[in-house]
């Protein structure tokens, strides 16, 4: 586990063999030979001349940094021997040259297109400038060309495109300008093509939307204008993303031909017309992102028919009418935004319940999304059976009321909402009153050191026979005040229901109702509470109080966090909101933090750990919920939800046969939400039919690592590069298959330290709670 990590007076000296290390290790740890490009190994027989003067042109172009070239020292004899770093040959001729994460600065030197055997050349995450040489486009056998994160300036060949044999091309996160060659996608091998993160402007050539075998095209974040192809005949496309551009006109209805697509942003551009209603039939569709544009209209009844959708962003258009209503349908949704639009009525029941306010503002016609935009009924025509006057209209229908009669009817109502507002506030000061003598110890019903002898708890038997218990916390309230308090629900689990609850006084704390069938007999889940009561830690949400109703009622109360949960705060965002590295990387070590305390000192399992059980301060700093909530349940509820939990993306592969988690679930879940951290995806999302952590596995095998990283983390990559690939790394040993070969919580948080030495230091809230125990 830990071969690859250096102290912090090591890592200066290492970091060249720390870059190099991790792709090493990920391919053995998915038992990947280093030589899986050639099929075979090197054979020992000598290179030719003329490939060995290039190898030599090769490297004099090159500015070694780090000494990464420094095997290149021998002759003819050890060239394809084997210990020429990055050199694969076979039977005297190179294949591969694979020179990844080097800090090899200057540019390719011309002779590159001496190498007529040349299968792959991967370059990828280093400083090499210059333009790119012509002369690459005469390599007849070239499969995969990888030179993305580089320095790579100039206008892309148009000779790359002659390449009979040419599989992949990634040029991306370089500051290549000029147009797309119109033959880059002529190889009927052709399968992925990423120039996304350049300069490149102009349109895209047509043969990109014919190409019958294209599988993958990314040209995001580019100067690309005009209108996109309108006709789209590849059927093999499965990933297409134009967003951030600066393309117009209207989507093209042909997008509805790519049946086998699964991923469709068109975002940040300047596209106008209304939806396409073809759309709505790509059966394989689970990402759809067209915010940020100009497109106006209604959204069809029937884009509930997107059974697989999973992300789904029209926010920033002029999208007009309601919300449809089938899309309660679709049940694997779980990122969803129609903000900053034009809709108008109510939002449907269930999107309601499961997304945020920030997925629906800014559509000021909009109503049912949150406490303060509630919808109003329309008052419908008054009826004879309504009207208090019913027998007089049955004589005279036609007759209108008089002065009088309004006069009464208005003085009528004006007296019995005074009446009404007399009891409501008769009723508040009753209950103030019983509140302060509450929390000045006078109620009778008050004994302290109630509940196994949690400390610092109050108990309050109130007089409709129910008890609420309370553990230390910021404030006091009394049974009266948590009841009476105004609720909106913020989430449900297997568990229960989780309300956010504003007291009299202002004050907002969480609630969780427990499910009633699942949770244990009123004396069981007493002792078990009261542990759970004394548990404290910064990076864990303490349990407040609970409140034990006189017909099983179940209530649990925590701090109100209102930053709401890491999969909100990932997920959920309004618009241009982004989140760095630092802050992501300190949320990973404080969610380590937590399982470790709960690991090692509370001997507890976490269970069914997942974003949506963590939540962030103002500081966003992280605080783990519903730790040792199965305490409080019966052993059947506990065996179904763990039988259950799969949908999350979050559970252990063995989980399923042993139908019981442990610590080493825990650890898989934890992985889980460390590369939902590096990725910005979902665990939800499913990626060419794969979970979350089978795609970056499989993405990494494949030398496209930096696809793995979410967006926004790689303008930033020159300076937390390091950090960001050995946590990936990690994050990758934590959802090994295999629960044996996962370590343990301590090993995951001293390793997630070390790749990150600002973090070590001790929190004020640790030295604090050191303090008070």
């Amino acid at each position: 586990m830990g071969g690859f990590y250096y102290t912090r007076k090591q890592k200066g000296v290492a970091l060249n063999l720390l870059k190099f290390s991790l792709l090493y290790s990920i391919f053995h740890l998915l038992c990947i030979s280093p030589n899986f490009v050639t099929g075979q190994q090197n054979d020992g027989v000598i290179i030719t001349l003329s490939e060995f003067q290039a190898l030599q042109a090769f490297q004099r172009e090159l500015i070694d940094l780090r000494g990464a070239l420094k095997s290149w020292n021998g002759t003819r004899n050890g060239a394809c021997s084997g210990s020429w770093a990055g050199v694969r040959c076979v039977k005297g001729q190179v294949v591969a040259i694979q020179l990844p994460f080097k800090v090899l600065g200057g540019r390719i030197s011309n002779k590159i297109g001496q190498f007529k055997e040349l299968r792959k050349l991967s370059l990828h995450d280093n400083l090499i400038g210059g333009t790119i040489p012509s002369s690459i486009g005469s390599l007849p056998n070239l499969r995969g060309l990888y030179l993305f994160n580089n320095r790579f300036s100039g206008v892309i060949p148009p000779s790359i495109g002659n390449s009979p044999q040419i599989q992949a091309i990634d040029l991306s996160n370089n500051l290549l300008v000029g147009s797309i060659p119109v033959n880059l996608v002529n190889s009927p091998r052709i399968h992925r093509v990423n120039l996304s993160f350049n300069l490149i402007s102009g349109s895209i050539p047509r043969g990109f939307a014919l190409s019958s075998s294209l599988v993958y095209l990314a040209l995001q974040s580019n100067n690309l204008s005009g209108s996109i192809p309108i006709s789209w005949s590849t059927q093999n496309l499965r990933s297409l993303t134009l967003d951030h551009n600066s393309f117009n006109g209207s989507i093209p209805h042909s997008l509805g031909n790519l049946s086998s697509i699964e991923e469709l942003s068109l975002s940040y551009n300047k596209f106008n017309g209304s939806f396409p209603k073809e759309l709505v039939g790509l059966k394989n569709l689970s990402s759809l992102n067209l915010k940020k544009n100009h497109l106006t209209g209604g959204v069809p009844l029937s884009i509930g028919n997107l059974s697989r959708i999973s992300l789904l962003d029209l926010s920033e258009n002029n999208f007009t009418g309601e919300i449809p209503a089938s899309l309660e349908n679709l049940s694997n949704l779980t990122s969803f935004n129609v903000s900053y639009n034009s809709f108008s009525g109510q939002v449907p029941d269930r999107l309601s319940k499961q997304f945020n306010s920030s997925s629906f503002v800014g559509n000021i016609q909009l109503c049912g999304f949150s406490p303060s935009t509630p919808c109003i009924a329309a008052t419908p025509a008054e009826t004879p059976s309504m009207s208090p006057l019913s027998s007089e209209k049955s004589k005279h229908h036609h007759r209108r009321l008089s002065t009088k009669d309004v006069i009464l009817i208005i003085v009528g109502a004006l007296l019995a909402i005074l009446f009404v507002l007399c009891c409501v506030l008769l009723f508040c000061l009753f209950r103030k009153r019983a509140g302060a003598k509450a929390r000045n110890g006078k109620s009778a019903g008050v004994e302290k050191g109630f509940a196994a002898g949690a400390a610092g708890a109050s108990a309050e038997t109130g007089p409709n026979g129910g008890k609420l218990v309370l553990f230390d916390g910021p404030f006091v309230f009394t049974a009266d005040d948590l009841l009476c308090a105004t609720a909106e629900i913020m989430g449900k689990s297997p568990y229960g229901t989780v309300y956010k609850a504003t007291l009299e006084d202002g004050n907002q704390v969480a609630v969780k109702r427990l499910r009633e069938k699942l949770a244990k007999t009123p004396k069981e889940f007493e002792i078990e509470v009261a542990a759970l009561g004394r548990i404290r830690h910064p990076n864990l949400l303490p349990l407040r109080a609970y409140y034990l109703g006189p017909k099983g009622e179940k209530l649990l109360v925590f701090d109100y966090m209102s930053k709401g949960s890491l999969s909100s705060f990932l997920h959920a965002r309004g618009p241009e909101t982004t989140i760095d590295w630092p802050t992501r990387m300190k949320i990973a070590i404080g969610v380590t933090r937590g399982l470790n305390y709960i690991h090692s000192q509370e001997s507890l399992v976490h269970g069914s750990l997942t974003s949506t059980d963590v939540y962030l301060d103002e500081q966003n700093n992280p605080r783990i919920s519903d730790y040792g909530i199965h305490r409080l349940m019966t052993d059947s509820a506990n065996t179904n939800v763990i039988a259950t939990a799969g949908s999350a993306g979050y559970r252990a592969p063995e989980l399923p046969k042993t139908k019981k988690a442990t610590t080493k679930t825990d650890i898989y879940s934890l992985g889980v939400i460390i590369l939902e951290l590096l990725t910005g995806k979902s665990p939800n999302e499913s990626v060419d039919g794969l979970d979350l952590p089978q795609w970056v596995a499989s993405t990494v095998k494949e030398e496209w690592t930096n696809e793995v990283f979410d967006l926004e983390l790689m303008r930033d990559v020159s300076t937390t590069g390091d950090e960001m690939l050995n946590t990936l790394k990690l994050a990758l040993h934590l959802v090994d298959p295999s629960p044996d070969a996962r370590p343990d919580v301590q090993q995951v948080l001293q390793q997630l330290e070390e790749i990150n030495p600002k973090l070590i230091a001790e929190t004020p809230e640790e030295s604090a709670e050191k303090s008070h125990h």
